[in-house]
């Protein structure tokens, strides 16, 4: 898809100050970019103290101090987006499926308006992507988006997604990113994030990161920016990690993480969500900018 407003772009809003610029923030010079991902808990649960309402107050002082330029979200409502939205007006965004019910979640990302999207693509992990549906096996339909960015010279494609609990599914969704991302023909970094709900140690992970499980051979691998021990990421609002690193962000091609982190800390005098945000600092690793294109 072409990256205009009817196709979920958001236009930056009138009347709202930017917050962000209450705070100093002192980026490290050796920095390109920054990448965020993080499962929002969709809206509409019922979580008492930890209720949309009241924790949507931590999400701008989360950004303030770390300023992430691409943001994953993974589980999100269409109010929250519009919260979103106006929290972080220097921020454009694509993957909103729009008609769509009122409380239908969706995989967003968020990208900073210094960039230009090329192209976008918003598919469902399932055997008829370009249509609303999942796999029998899924107890949700699962989804994926796709966004190609140029700044100046330089070209990059962040994908955010949220795969299914059962293992069998999480394989299949992981192949149908690999084989959708194959057909675009882009040679540019990739950056994918989302909620996998599995640990590295599983079959989808090895999908994505050895060629010998992949489908194809001569497929282009990603890794994984943390590392082992991997940091867990899920607490359900309690602050203890039980469940391992599900939340992930692997990138693959000519960038590098400089910094990669597990963000626990309390906002507000509580946590964002029942996931803890990830966020990796990236750069690129030659001193010439990437010219290559992407294809829509």
């Amino acid at each position: 898809m072409q990256c205009n407003a009817a196709n979920g772009l958001f236009t930056k809003p009138s009347g709202i100050t930017d917050g962000r610029k209450e705070t100093s923030f002192m980026k490290n010079p050796a920095v390109d970019f920054s990448v965020m991902s993080l499962n929002l808990r969709f809206g509409l649960a019922d979580d008492g103290e930890n209720r949309w309402e009241i924790r949507k107050q931590r999400l701008l002082p989360l950004f303030n101090r770390y300023r992430p330029d691409f943001i994953g979200f993974q589980e999100a409502n269409a109010f929250q987006i519009e919260f979103l939205s106006q929290i972080l007006p220097e921020h454009r965004y694509i993957g909103r499926r729009t008609p769509a019910p009122p409380f239908w979640q969706n995989t967003v990302l968020f990208y900073p308006d210094s960039w230009t999207c090329r192209w976008f693509d918003h598919f469902f992990l399932s055997d008829t992507p370009d249509i609303p549906s999942r796999f029998p096996e899924s107890r949700w339909p699962r989804q994926c988006t796709f966004g190609a960015f140029s700044q100046k010279k330089r070209s990059l494609v962040c994908i955010s997604t949220h795969l299914d609990f059962d293992s069998t599914v999480q394989s299949r969704s992981a192949y149908i990113i690999q084989n959708r991302l194959k057909e675009k023909s882009t040679d540019s970094p990739v950056v994918m994030m989302g909620d996998f709900n599995t640990t590295p140690n599983s079959h989808c992970h090895e999908i994505l990161t050895k060629p010998e499980a992949s489908d194809d051979e001569n497929t282009p691998i990603f890794k994984n920016a943390f590392s082992s021990p991997y940091p867990p990421t899920f607490h359900g609002f309690s602050g203890k990690t039980e469940i391992g690193h599900i939340d992930w962000i692997l990138y693959r091609g000519n960038i590098a993480p400089l910094n990669s982190q597990v963000i626990t800390g309390l906002f507000e005098d509580g946590y964002p969500s029942d996931h803890f945000p990830l966020l990796v600092d990236f750069c690129w690793m030659s001193a010439q900018p990437n010219s290559s294109e992407t294809k829509p």
